[in-house]
């Protein structure tokens, strides 16, 4: 690569003394080359422009003793699109998208995030046309690491960035099995702050500290009809309330 760099700075130098036929060669196999060094650059910005894809950063806050981005948002899902997607359709392990539309008219796909400040190489976006049903969710189940050690004490948040083309209202649920009980706390997510966060405290819960089994998110989606929603990224984390 030097070598060529240096036959390629001579003959820039030479160039206003050669003759114009020798100058019209020259100019030929430059154009060559430099398509082909176009060709490297489109690929090479493009790809280093994405996040990624392997351990992905998380904006965790300070304290925090487990932090978790779902698959969804972290690798290549085996099938990346559905169209007019049924209820209890599997997106990915640990992802599945609800609804009781008697005729659905709605599309999902994993897409490629490009931009500088996202740190989740994936985003997911749907597309909704007529929507007849009364609740569109995403359930994300937690790892088992996530209830582990699970106290009343503790603060789980949820971070996520949306786009929209309109607006709309989005909730998040967050489920929590222990024995035969499930207890559950709802946020409606803040889309107008520039940090869509929500922070489910278990101190107002019920739980049995000893009988904690699985937990859950869902994603609800209130009026999407009409609508081309994008989750960028979705991220958790779990933190203990700072002792009074």
């Amino acid at each position: 690569m030097r070598r060529a760099l240096r036959r390629w700075r001579r003959a820039a130098d030479a160039a206003n003394a050669l003759d114009l036929e020798t100058l019209r060669g020259l100019r030929g196999v430059a154009r060559q080359h430099r398509r082909q060094i176009d060709r490297v650059l489109h690929v090479a910005e493009g790809r280093l422009a994405l996040p990624v894809i392997g351990p992905n950063p998380i904006r965790r806050p300070p304290g925090s003793d487990w932090a978790w981005r779902p698959d969804l948002w972290r690798g290549p899902v085996p099938v990346a699109g559905h169209a007019a997607i049924e209820s209890r359709t599997q997106l990915c392990d640990g992802a599945t998208l609800f609804h009781d539309c008697r005729v659905s008219e709605i599309t999902t796909r994993q897409i490629r995030n490009t931009r500088e400040e996202d740190l989740a190489p994936f985003g997911l976006r749907m597309d909704v046309f007529h929507f007849d049903g009364s609740f569109l969710s995403i359930v994300l189940d937690l790892p088992p690491d996530a209830v582990q050690g699970l106290r009343t004490k503790h603060l789980i948040r949820l971070d996520t960035i949306v786009e929209m083309e309109k607006p709309l209202e989005i909730f998040a649920r967050l489920n929590i099995k222990h024995g035969p009980n499930v207890e559950q706390i709802v946020r409606e997510l803040p889309l107008h702050e520039s940090d869509v966060m929500v922070e489910f405290d278990l101190f107002y819960t019920k739980l049995n500290e000893k009988r904690v089994e699985q937990a859950w998110i869902d994603v609800i989606f209130e009026g999407p009809q009409l609508n081309q929603i994008v989750l960028r990224d979705v991220t958790l984390s779990r933190r203990p309330r700072a002792e009074l």
